[in-house]
């Protein structure tokens, strides 16, 4: 199961570690599909899941000014890409692993 493998994301690099999980997209059997997004992590306290924070811009129309909309994500954390709150990291939405995890993190920005 350590064979490395592509996710068909350009621009992401696959991580320099190697892990067993079956649920990695580099090392197992995870496919990824729809959705790719750069989100800063905010904990990192459940096992293999942090919390990422997605903050964008939305258009209120009756002001005629935009505000900033944020919304907390679960993302499965691979046991080869280590993270730790205040990272930005790039996910990708995958087929539902828990009740409230689509996300996978698949790199880290910036190293």
């Amino acid at each position: 199961m350590a064979k490395l493998k592509g996710v068909g994301i350009p621009g992401v690099s696959p991580p320099q570690m190697k892990c067993n999980d079956p649920l990695c997209p580099w090392h197992g059997e995870l496919p990824v599909r729809g959705q790719v997004l750069r989100l800063r992590v905010e904990k990192v306290k459940m096992h293999n899941v942090a919390v990422a924070v997605h903050e964008y811009l939305y258009y209120n129309e009756k002001y005629k000014r935009y505000e900033v909309r944020r919304k907390k994500k679960h993302v499965r954390v691979p046991p080869c890409i280590p993270v730790k709150p205040g990272d930005e990291v790039i996910v990708a939405e995958t087929r539902p692993l828990a009740k409230s995890v689509s996300f996978v993190v698949i790199g880290k920005v910036g190293g």
